[in-house]
């Protein structure tokens, strides 16, 4: 297929469009950075430099490239992660969920394109009750933390409109296996500590897995029926459990533990809500329909495998053998 994939220039893209391009693919690749486009040039079929937020330039840059499929994976998250002012933080990232996906489905529809992908999360947005672990039957936080509400918002609508189009919700654990996840540097300065009991239970995927699974996704549409899916590993864990893990395998010390009215002093609801009332989400319904096989069961593993070498001291060939 044609696959027109916006977002192409962040972490997830890294790994998506050489997976598309493996299995036969022709991709197009939309991003705002030119500079970043242009590392892609060799790899792609075509690149587009692209701002979401310009209806009709979306409607021209579709047009013009004429796509069989439509992946949505734009953020804009780098560099960002204040808790305290959580929807300012997810202000561009929530326009680019409504008025960018509005723009994309917009454009799908006049060029008759009806397979469309879109990223979602699957981690603070499940109601914070009842099971640990959600599926995807289970409800969305009816009373998220004041900080939190527009980018629940935000995420609502996008899942709304793309089902109702008939397209596929990818719901992504948290991302972890670049050397820039945003999550390092605050736990190598010891500034993500656990709050509480550290009880909040989070879902991981390994950035590789997210890319096959939403490969996978899109191949798996020729049906269409509007969908959505969990693409998460298969340990969900509370925080005070895998983020001691993390801290070891980049070689920072031990994460600090701090009282939950402490938590809320230095980051707000935002964080008290994830660090300990959080819930985490099961992959089963991907796994059981689609055949999803993960090379990255369980964050234990990818961690380990994704930073330790960049963090610790240069081993010797036969020594990076023994631990491959």
């Amino acid at each position: 297929m044609r696959v027109f994939v916006a977002g192409a220039t962040g972490a997830l893209g890294a790994h998506l469009l050489p997976l598309l391009v493996e299995h036969g693919h022709e991709v197009i690749a939309a991003g705002r950075s030119s500079e970043k486009l242009a590392r892609l040039r060799a790899r792609v079929t075509e690149t587009v430099a692209l701002d979401l937020l310009d209806a009709e330039a979306v409607r021209r840059a579709v047009t013009a490239t004429r796509p069989e499929a439509i992946v949505h994976q734009a953020t804009a998250l780098a560099h960002q992660s204040d808790f305290r002012h959580f929807d300012q933080t997810f202000a561009a990232t929530n326009r680019l969920r409504t008025q960018g996906t509005d723009a994309l489905l917009a454009a799908a529809r006049d060029l008759g394109v009806t397979r469309f992908i879109a990223q979602s999360y699957a981690g603070w947005p499940y109601a914070r009750e009842g099971a640990l672990v959600k599926t995807e039957e289970d409800a969305l936080d009816p009373h998220p933390p004041a900080p939190m509400r527009q980018s629940l918002s935000a995420i609502r609508y996008q899942e709304q409109v793309v089902l109702k189009a008939g397209g596929t919700v990818l719901r992504y654990g948290a991302l972890y296996g670049s050397p820039d996840d945003l999550q390092l540097d605050p736990v190598r300065k010891r500034r993500f500590p656990i709050i509480g009991e550290g009880t909040g239970v989070w879902s991981f995927v390994h950035l590789h897995d997210a890319a096959a699974a939403t490969v996978l996704a899109l191949e798996a549409t020729g049906g269409q029926r509007a969908a959505v899916y969990n693409i998460t590993d298969d340990e969900p864990a509370p925080v005070r459990e895998w983020l001691p893990i993390l801290a070891r395998a980049i070689g920072a010390r031990p994460p600090l533990q701090v009282p939950r009215w402490l938590g809320r002093v230095l980051g707000g609801e935002a964080a008290v809500a994830m660090m300990v009332e959080s819930r985490g989400a099961t992959n089963a319904k991907f796994k059981r329909e689609l055949g999803w096989t993960l090379r990255y069961p369980s964050w234990r593993q990818g961690f380990v495998e994704s930073y330790a070498p960049a963090s610790q001291p240069a081993q010797s060939p036969s020594r990076r053998l023994a631990d491959a």
